[in-house]
């Protein structure tokens, strides 16, 4: 390969990014020359968030049970004490979606405590489907409403999450992450959040939201926001 068609090619991929990171601030929604795959550092978050009671171990393990997917991997990365990096992909892409959104919900955010999720004008935090459809708790979901420390960000990084979060929308309810509303919308905050703490740039952050939507949104048309 010579100099010149080398060029044009880290053109062409300077381009296919550019366009793609458009595609997911202002849309929602990524092309599926995306890679369907991410990796976040987990560790032991899911243990932390059943000792916590924001996952409740029976309630869980009863709904995966009934719909025969509960393998030795969902276990791990909820139980798991030792769990590194986890690559989320598409076959495990719904596991990560309900751990993501119980971990966006629980944790202490200014986000959840002074954005739209409060404003009097919908009546309550407690009324949309990212707080009222989360049923896997021990006790009411809103009993641990950014009541956790799980994970306790700089002032920096609160002010990237939040800057990215409002730039962030998602084509099931229209909204920014900054708006959490639905499950999507809490898991992509609490995905955001995590990056944000392992040291994420802002460059990062808009290309980590962009895989997830890309894998939690492979049919742009046909999405909703449930599991």
């Amino acid at each position: 390969m010579n100099q010149k068609t080398t060029e044009i090619n880290k053109i062409k991929k300077i381009i296919v990014f550019s366009i793609s990171l458009t595609l997911i601030v202002l849309l929602g929604f990524a092309p599926n020359s995306v890679p369907k795959a991410l990796a976040i550092f987990w560790g032991d978050l899911g243990l932390k968030m059943v000792n916590a009671g924001v996952i409740d171990k029976e309630k869980i393990e009863n709904l995966y049970k009934e719909r025969n997917s509960f393998s030795e991997k969902d276990k791990e990365i909820i139980y798991g004490n030792r769990n590194r990096e986890i690559a989320i992909t598409s076959e495990n892409s719904g596991m990560m979606l309900n751990m993501l959104w119980a971990f966006g919900l629980a944790n202490k955010n200014s986000i959840l405590e002074n954005g739209p999720m409060v404003d009097s004008k919908y009546g309550g935090a407690e009324n949309f489907a990212s707080t009222g459809g989360w049923i896997l708790a021990k006790g009411n979901a809103m009993d641990h409403y950014s009541m956790h420390k799980f994970v306790i960000l700089t002032l920096e990084q609160q002010t990237l999450v939040e800057k990215v979060a409002k730039n962030v929308f998602r084509p099931c309810c229209k909204n920014s992450t900054y708006f959490p509303d639905c499950n999507h919308g809490m898991a992509m905050l609490g995905l955001l959040e995590l990056k944000a703490s392992q040291g994420a740039n802002e460059t990062d952050m808009y290309k980590t939201a962009l895989e997830a939507n890309n894998l939690w949104f492979p049919k742009v048309a046909n999405t909703d926001c449930r599991a």
